[in-house]
């Protein structure tokens, strides 16, 4: 490998114009689709807000829950996009049939398994994150329904994941779009009870999630079988998973992945519950502040998503050093875009909490802290999301990623802020600044890490 290093090509000659325009290609439909993702439970939010502010942290704590296992459906799929990304470098349309399949039958495994805890036990997952018996039932209503859109997730995910590495992030973007209408339409109806439908409130929300999770399938699955796709599977296709050779890279690529979104959103999670300690006020306004930060999140998450496939491409066909030197200029454009963002989310802050009539003035002005909290967080998160979600998982450093997730997070993050709501009865505003501590530990092992270049690796 360091022969590749003997006389590495300046940084300027990797950055051409076919640089630039495929990571506009393939960024930009992520980013949408991460937006429309994240669109979701801010439309979510904003209806159920019209109602009280206990359904407000009731959808809070049961979406975070949901949340979690999206994430970790997403690590199992993120397994096989690293190989679909590699074996699409290599020309070999085979291979990215078989991780798309194996993608598919691992991922809806795991979300039926979650759909029925969810079901048989919401207010032992509610139990998790607020003592408040109304909070608790309240967002049993809606776990109970929505945990069954999980398998619905499972699917999207995993051809989400093939799409983008095969350059085709768009196809899913759009169909993500229908989703996001369906379900603004179903919440309208179903929430307030329009069109000679009940008002359910959010028994409502969480069956418009369901059925809406259950249109964008059936449309994603007529497309691709309509265009014939190199993604339609035929019944022999799911031969691969009794293929022990093919199971076993899968899952050494996608078990510690997996392992690292679960552990990471079970922290984010724990943050959630810790704010919980604060009371009712701090867990609507992280509530609200939920949905605006993975909103403000998409620029920073659509250019660390389009560097793993572009990252993975190059490794795939053994371009080691402009995989190199192309993800330091990935690193650096993630950088400028989430500073810009950071301004823009800090000038708007009043402007978005406008939306939320059913806050108190006071949990209104706790969120503005919020969200001038976040505008500086968000940047500390631009290198650490891009090396870890993009560049570092893209040679199939996935051991690292998760090692260095594990320890910040457990071992600094989600300790000085439960000791800061538990110990020290911090404020709210004090207890979500502690959320972003870990942030600044990942800068340091993600630099050393890739200057290493141990993540340069052909995994096929």
């Amino acid at each position: 490998m360091t022969d590749y290093f003997l006389s590495p090509k300046p940084l300027m000659h990797t950055l051409n114009r076919t640089f630039f325009s495929r990571l506009f290609f393939i960024a930009t439909p992520i980013i949408l689709q991460s937006i429309l993702f994240s669109s979701k439970g801010l439309i979510d939010i904003l209806m159920l807000s019209q109602l009280s502010e206990i359904d407000i942290a009731a959808m809070g704590i049961a979406a975070k829950a949901l949340f979690v296992i999206t994430i970790l459906l997403t690590g199992i799929a993120t397994g096989g996009g690293i190989l679909s990304a590699q074996y699409w470098g290599a020309n070999n349309h085979l291979g990215v049939k078989k991780s798309t399949v194996l993608s598919i039958f691992c991922t809806v495994i795991f979300a039926f398994i979650f759909a029925l805890i969810f079901y048989f036990y919401p207010h032992a997952v509610m139990l998790l994150a607020s003592s408040s018996e109304a909070v608790i039932n309240r967002g049993s209503e809606y776990l109970t329904i929505v945990g069954f859109s999980l398998i619905f997730s499972a699917i999207v995910v995993s051809y989400t994941a093939s799409l983008r590495s095969i350059g085709e992030p768009k196809v899913s973007t759009i169909f993500s779009a229908c989703g996001i209408v369906c379900n603004i339409f179903f919440n309208w109806i179903l929430i307030f009870g329009y069109l000679g439908f009940p008002a359910l409130g959010i028994k409502g929300a969480a069956l418009a999630t369901l059925l809406s999770s259950m249109v964008e399938v059936v449309l994603l699955l007529t497309y691709l079988y309509l265009k014939k796709h190199i993604l339609t599977f035929k019944l022999a296709d799911f031969s691969v998973i009794f293929s022990t050779y093919d199971l076993q890279r899968f899952f050494a690529l996608s078990l510690p992945t997996t392992f690292n979104f679960l552990l990471w959103s079970v922290g984010i999670f724990s943050y959630h519950a810790i704010m919980g300690m604060t009371g009712v006020e701090g867990l609507a306004a992280l509530s609200v502040m939920t949905p605006i930060e993975s909103l403000s999140l998409s620029f920073l998450v659509g250019v660390a998503n389009a560097s793993a496939v572009i990252i993975g491409n190059q490794l795939g066909a053994k371009h080691y050093h402009t995989a190199y030197y192309q993800a330091i200029a990935l690193v650096v454009i993630a950088i400028i875009v989430t500073c810009v963002i950071s301004v823009i989310l800090f000038l708007m802050r009043d402007n978005i909490l406008s939306l939320f009539p059913a806050l108190t003035i006071e949990t209104k002005a706790l969120a503005s802290n919020f969200m001038a909290i976040l505008s500086i967080g968000i940047i500390l998160r631009s290198l650490p999301t891009t090396m870890v979600v993009g560049v570092l998982r893209a040679g199939g450093d996935v051991k690292f990623c998760l090692y260095q997730d594990v320890l910040t997070q457990w071992a600094f993050g989600i300790p000085l802020a439960f000791a800061g709501a538990y110990f020290f009865n911090l404020s709210p505003v004090w207890v979500f600044s502690l959320f972003f501590a870990e942030t600044l530990f990942k800068w340091f092992a993600c630099i050393y890490r890739f200057r290493s270049k141990k993540w340069l690796n052909n995994l096929i």
